[in-house]
């Protein structure tokens, strides 16, 4: 997944984190929808637009972009296509601009053409590595911030974020979306990890939460269907039968096991996470030394 979509499923699902970026109330986003703007004329497409509620002509439109590679002309693109929407829309609103970069060093120098843009209010460029620890941001900009994390700190940054969704997020839905957001940004982050390792990163009861666990519980469906439909709809036998599916994953679960344990993972924790026993955990442990 690009990093880019990444943070439009971020603003989609929850809006104000991009009102949190720009050092504005989060309570703005219940004035806007966030979209993608096509201009089919010029085929040519705005993925980070917020619009502002019809009633609102006061509001600036905001268009985002995130830049996490150095590109030249970059700005000229930028500032071309919001001034082609400019012109073809009926919107009368005002308009800025939002730049997500990971940090300056990503940013280019050929800016001698935009300067009075770039040094206006109309263009706010945000580094992500400079809105400051982790562990002193809100939820929201922690899980945006996870995005530029080094691989060896992924996991413990995600497990205190997942830790931190439970303790705040009340609302199932919504804890099941930024569960899946952090997810979706550990797989990013850690594309030589396995499912199973990933899994392993939640608790039992948020793995219940993500996208991983519902893929397994609709595959489960799935397979009750074409075993027998009066059997399969049955929910007992679904969920028996997917606890049974999750069982029968014990062997790919054990061949993730030396790589948890070289992650950091304590024996503990990779029992609890796969759901395996303490004693199959320690003799997948045992295994890899013998093996040494």
């Amino acid at each position: 997944m690009k990093t880019d979509t990444i943070f439009y499923s971020l603003f989609e699902a929850f809006p104000q984190i991009f009102f949190e970026l720009i050092d504005s109330s989060p309570s703005e986003a219940q004035n806007y929808q966030f979209s993608s703007v096509e201009i089919k004329q010029l085929a040519f497409r705005l993925d980070g637009v917020f619009l502002p509620n019809a009633d609102l002509p006061e509001k600036p439109i905001y268009f985002a972009e995130v830049q996490f590679q150095v590109d030249s002309r970059f700005y000229s693109r930028f500032f071309a296509q919001i001034f082609l929407y400019l012109d073809k829309t009926e919107l009368e609103n005002d308009w800025r601009g939002v730049v997500i970069y990971p940090s300056r060093r990503v940013e280019t120098l050929s800016i001698q053409r935009y300067r009075e843009l770039l040094l206006s209010e109309r263009v706010t460029r945000i580094y992500l590595d400079e809105l400051g620890e982790i562990s002193q941001l809100s939820l929201g900009l922690a899980t945006v911030k996870l995005v530029t994390v080094d691989e060896e700190s992924a996991i413990a940054v995600g497990r205190e974020l997942v830790t931190r969704s439970r303790q705040q997020i009340q609302d199932d839905n919504q804890l099941r979306e930024i569960l899946q957001l952090i997810e979706t940004i550990l797989i990013y982050k850690l594309p030589r990890s396995s499912r199973q390792e990933i899994e392993a990163m939640f608790s039992l009861s948020d793995l219940k939460q993500t996208k991983v666990y519902q893929e397994a519980l609709e595959e489960g469906r799935e397979e009750g269907r074409e075993e027998g439909r009066e059997e399969g709809e049955r929910k007992g036998r679904e969920e028996g039968r997917l606890e049974g599916r999750l069982e029968g994953r014990n062997a790919a679960k054990i061949e993730s096991v030396p790589r948890l344990l070289a992650l950091g993972l304590t024996i503990e924790q990779i029992a609890a996470a796969l759901d395996l026993t303490l004693e199959q955990v320690t003799q997948a442990a045992s295994n890899q030394s013998e093996n040494l």
